[in-house]
């Protein structure tokens, strides 16, 4: 397959993405638990699909990429239709390994974590041109940072926006540590990504590597 082929290809499975997730988010946004946490919980997703899609021009990510976004973009979509508090397999999880509260926020951290490091190294290495032990090192602490940041954020988005809705948008179900284990979450999710993507690389480097006799 020629480059134009391979581009119109790739050009087809993000316009299938696009159209998949813009199904399920309207089909999800009909009858939400609560629409007013709803809204608030789609403020960042909406405005990160407009910078995608005004700077797609101007830099294309993989399409490895796109689906990691996408399926990070669709847990989260799950999570504000429900509140992260009430999703039905949260209640599942937590009666299965016995826990002490619906752990679907925590899924959601840790797959912002697993899911958008990988966009954000290549990233980083296509813009800033970071190659070796920065790449990864940089990649997983601006996750721990935009974690840090996102809840800082979201904490000053609910008392502006909707104090009454404080508790409930923020998800914390009586936790007070929840906002650090929220990026702890995160963090963890970035370093599997991060030693599953190095493990990759140096089995690869090895194979296409002669063995000397």
């Amino acid at each position: 397959m020629d480059r134009s082929g391979a581009r119109e290809e790739s050009r087809r499975l993000l316009l299938g993405l696009l159209l998949f997730y813009g199904l399920f988010w309207t089909w999800l946004a009909i009858a939400p638990v609560d629409r007013h946490d709803w809204l608030l919980e789609n403020l960042l997703p909406l405005a990160l699909l407009a910078v995608l899609a005004l700077t797609y021009r101007r830099f294309q990510f993989s399409v490895t990429s796109y689906c990691l976004v996408g399926l990070f973009l669709t847990v989260h979509a799950v999570g504000a239709d429900y509140t992260y508090a009430e999703v039905p397999f949260g209640f599942w999880l937590k009666d299965f390994l016995i826990l002490s509260r619906n752990p679907f926020d925590r899924i959601a951290h840790f797959s912002y974590g697993l899911l958008l490091v990988y966009p954000l190294r290549e990233l980083l290495v296509r813009q800033t041109g970071v190659r070796g032990f920065w790449a990864p090192f940089l990649s997983v602490a601006v996750i721990l940072a935009q974690s840090g940041f996102f809840e800082m954020a979201e904490a000053v988005v609910a008392s502006i926006v909707s104090p009454e809705l404080g508790s409930t948008y923020l998800g914390t179900q009586g936790d007070e540590w929840d906002a650090q284990k929220d990026m702890a979450a995160a963090l963890t999710g970035a370093l599997l990504t991060t030693c599953v993507s190095f493990a990759r690389s140096r089995f690869a480097t090895a194979k296409m590597t002669p063995i000397s006799r």
